[in-house]
This record gives C-alpha cells, structure tokens and sequence, in this order.
C-alpha cells in the first residue's frame, strides 16, 4: 500500500469540520447532547462525523476496517479489528467533546492508520486553527507540511504536562497525588490530542495516563515518537493497541521519561 496523501487527509477533515463541527461550536442545543452507556458525554456531531470519516477513510483503502468511539460504546468487540490481517483506521470525531459542548478552544479530530500492531501514519486537526499534524511511520513528525524534532530537555521539577485524574487503580492512586509536587506543572487540558501535539512541539513535557482507549492515543503516539519522544508502559514496553494495558508515561526524551518511571515506581 502507498503512503496515504496527508493533503488528502486535511482536506477530508477540513470539509468535515466545515459542514459539522464548526458551526456547532457554541451553538449545540439540548438535543445534541447525550450520554454513554459509561455516563460519557457524547454530542451528535461526535456521531455524525464519526459515521461520515468511516464511510470516507474506508472507501481509501478498499477491504479497511475502522475503529471508532462511538462505535465502541455500541460494539465493544469492534477492537477485535486490530488483530485482523487488514489496514485498520482509528478515529476519534472529536477529542474533547465536553471542551467542544462548553464552546471551549481544545478539541480536535483524532485519526491513525495502522496494520496489525504497527500504527503506520496519524493526524491530529484543530478545527479552530485549521492546523494539521502528521507523522508517518519511520519518516517524521509534521506540522502544517514543516518537519519537527522535540527539543525540549526540562529537568523534572521544571517539567509541565498532566497526570490523568481518573481510572487509577489503588495501587496507583495514593503515588499519582503525592509525585504531583515533583514537577513544575501539572495540567490537564480535558483533550489528549492538544497535550500530544505540544509535547511534540516542545511546549510541554510529558502525561501519565490510566485509561489507554485506542483513539486517544494511537494518533498520539506515532506524532510523539516519530518527533523523537518516549513512551513506556508503566511496567516497560512501549504502547501497543493490541494489547489493550493500561497506565503509560509519555514524554519528551528519554531522560525525562524514565525519571518518572522511577518517581512511579518508588
């Protein structure tokens, strides 16, 4: 298979965002929002867009099978997908949907391509901004067409990102709250893909994460780690979708990393 055409991708996500996030955004009535089966908000647009880039992305690669978040709280054995012998697409119709229902900034459209457990290229798009970032398995990181690398070195009382606030098991609970003093800041934005892109931008550091669903991270993952960043599972390894663990660091270097590692382990 040839490498799908980012520019292809943008405008898809572009159109997409155009007829039905955008002009959603802080106009959504009553009857827009539900809840999941787990309580998790939920918007109409999140379903429709998600049914919109399923029809779209599988047409792109005839016999592809498609993972998506609504999808998944009616279908729970849709992961099951991930270990079939076909090209698999993930979405996330929008990360942050309670930032989008608040009329808030940080949301975004959430998509990878993987085979198996190789998550092969993914996209991340802020429909305010019209801004796009791709990575491509084994060839970079980039933002708006500009190819980026991760500079940032910030020693850990420095260090800024976010550690999750729900989903941690007991054993992790008590260690979550007490290394929070360990680092410089520590901030949740209620949307991965915005953390995931400034952590390959360089402006935060790093997110230690409980709750590992695919379409919050796969997209996430291969932009971090093409740009030149780290990820472990809290027990090593690096993330991987089939295995459906849980509890992973993410950071900007390798030191940096398994300093927290360490600090989570102590």
């Amino acid at each position: 298979m040839n490498e799908i055409d980012n520019n292809e991708i943008k405008s898809i996500l572009f159109d997409l965002s155009s007829k039905f996030i955008l002009p959603k955004h802080k106009n959504l009535k009553d009857n827009d929002l539900m809840r999941k089966n787990n309580n998790d908000l939920v918007t109409s647009v999140d379903i429709l867009v998600e049914d919109e880039l399923n029809n779209i992305l599988c047409k792109l690669i005839p016999n592809s099978l498609f993972v998506g978040e609504e999808k998944f709280s009616q279908i729970p054995n849709i992961l099951n997908n991930y270990n079939q012998k076909e090209y698999c697409w993930t979405v996330d119709p929008i990360d942050g949907t309670t930032n989008f229902a608040k009329g808030k900034e940080k949301f975004a459209i959430m998509v990878a391509l993987s085979f198996r457990e190789q998550i092969l290229q993914s996209w991340i798009y802020k429909p305010l901004s019209e801004e796009i970032c791709c990575a491509i398995k084994g060839e970079g990181t980039f933002m708006n067409e500009i190819k980026i690398n991760i500079h940032n070195s910030s020693s850990l009382n420095k260090s800024k990102g976010s550690i999750s606030s729900k989903y941690w098991g007991d054993n992790y609970l008590n260690t979550m709250k007490n290394i929070k003093n360990c680092f410089g800041e520590v901030k949740s934005y209620g949307c991965i893909g915005f953390e995931y892109l400034e952590i390959a931008n360089s402006i935060r550091d790093f997110a230690i994460i409980s709750k590992l669903s695919p379409w919050d991270h796969l997209p996430g993952i291969l932009i971090i780690r093409e740009a030149g960043g780290f990820d472990s599972y809290f027990d090593g390894g690096i993330y991987n979708h089939c295995l459906q663990k849980q509890n992973l660091v993410v950071a900007s270097n390798p030191n940096l990393g398994n300093q927290i590692l360490s600090l989570i382990k102590e």
